[in-house]
């Protein structure tokens, strides 16, 4: 895409967009929450949402007790949206607005949750960045959990192609420094009356 500006993109988006008007919204993403809640045995796990954006995940996991969560997303705009709504309950939250591929993390998370922006990743040097920042980046026995379009969801959203992936390439991905625990394939309903179909998987830091 010739002169494609990520941030200024999504930053239109959720300045023209409300929550409920995006093809991702989930007023509860139980499928994320089950993942985390099923690995975590600690509520002081260190937990990052990668392009949680006004997500309703940092809401569901303050009130699960997790104490120890960064959000982070490309849109500065999202971010505030959710500081809004969470009034100030957001002080608990660590945020972070950067573009996923220039994010060089200064701490090392338990668990490191990714839903629906791997997918947009498409060149092989931004998907090459994005798995050596996960692998420098997630303790010794953390858990990877990854929702990205299936092969037979989208092949675009928000106007822009995404790689979609089976539980097989995206293990092959990263099998070098992670096991996979589990995948599962699910569909997402829009409020567009539409569906998407994902595939979520979660893998154990070797």
């Amino acid at each position: 895409m010739v002169d494609f500006n990520r941030e200024e993109h999504w930053e239109t988006i959720y300045k023209t967009k409300e929550l409920k008007d995006v093809s991702w919204y989930q007023k509860i993403p139980q499928t994320s929450l089950d993942f985390i809640d099923q690995f975590s045995t600690s509520k002081t796990a260190k937990i990052i949402d990668v392009g949680g954006g006004d997500s309703f995940l940092v809401d569901h996991l303050l009130t699960m007790g997790y104490q120890d969560i960064t959000v982070l997303d490309i849109s500065e705009t999202a971010i505030n949206k959710a500081k809004e709504r969470l009034g100030s309950l957001a002080k608990n939250v660590k945020w972070i607005v950067e573009d996923i591929t220039n994010f060089r993390p200064t701490e090392i998370y338990d668990i490191w949750h990714d839903r629906a922006t791997f997918h947009f990743l498409n060149e092989q040097s931004e998907i090459n960045t994005y798995l050596k920042v996960i692998q420098n980046s997630i303790s010794p026995e953390g858990a990877l959990i990854i929702g990205a379009f299936s092969e037979d969801g989208p092949k675009k959203c928000s106007g822009i192609d995404i790689t979609q992936y089976s539980e097989e390439s995206i293990n092959e991905l990263v099998k070098d420094h992670f096991t996979k625990i589990k995948c599962t394939y699910i569909d997402h309903e829009t409020p567009f009356d539409t569906t998407q179909n994902f595939v979520f998987c979660e893998f154990r830091k070797k």
